[in-house]
């Protein structure tokens, strides 16, 4: 039992570490769009045109950079709640209520991820691609996939910790 355990709490130390990173990979990400944005609006504003296809790199960029975002989000209690109903709540049902949002931040990240791994298929079968530059739009599905399989694995960690008595604080994994 103490293996099981051991092995556990390190396999949840490695998940939440690359959590972080994911979301720092996000964050690089998001960074890189608003490069390309003041590129883009310098290129309009000096030769009178913009960086060609720039609304292109920007939806890739930002859908790839909020997925991202999502599994850190729910590791540490930063997603929408709605406090003022649960401001004078004890721990325990404090513990409850993240648990059953755990519960259904699994069950819904399950589903989005069927749903976004088919729409992937679907897009590499027909080889949609984006009108300008021809980007692959399946290519972005890879990073969305990714994150959404860490969103699950943040839900399941929440919820572990949740029927523990633990809840995140908002700011930051413990």
């Amino acid at each position: 039992m103490a293996h099981w355990t051991g092995m556990m709490a390190r396999l949840t130390a490695i998940l939440r570490r690359a959590i972080e990173y994911w979301a720092i990979a996000g964050g690089i990400v998001l960074l890189g769009v608003v490069l390309v944005n003041a590129l883009s609006l310098t290129s309009f504003i000096v030769a009178g045109s913009p960086f060609p296809g720039d609304f292109e790199i920007v939806e890739v960029g930002v859908a790839v950079a909020v997925f991202a975002f999502l599994p850190y989000c729910q590791l540490s209690g930063a997603n929408v709640t709605a406090d003022i109903f649960t401001s004078g709540a004890g721990p325990r049902l404090l513990a409850g209520l993240t648990a059953v949002a755990s519960a259904v931040a699994a069950l819904f990240a399950a589903f989005l991820f069927s749903r976004m791994h088919a729409g992937f298929h679907d897009l590499r079968l027909y080889e949609e691609t984006t009108a300008i530059y021809q980007f692959p739009i399946w290519a972005a599905y890879i990073p969305i996939l990714v994150s959404i399989a860490l969103l699950f694995a943040a839900a399941l960690i929440t919820f572990v910790d949740a029927l523990g008595g633990r809840i995140p604080e908002e700011g930051g994994p413990r």
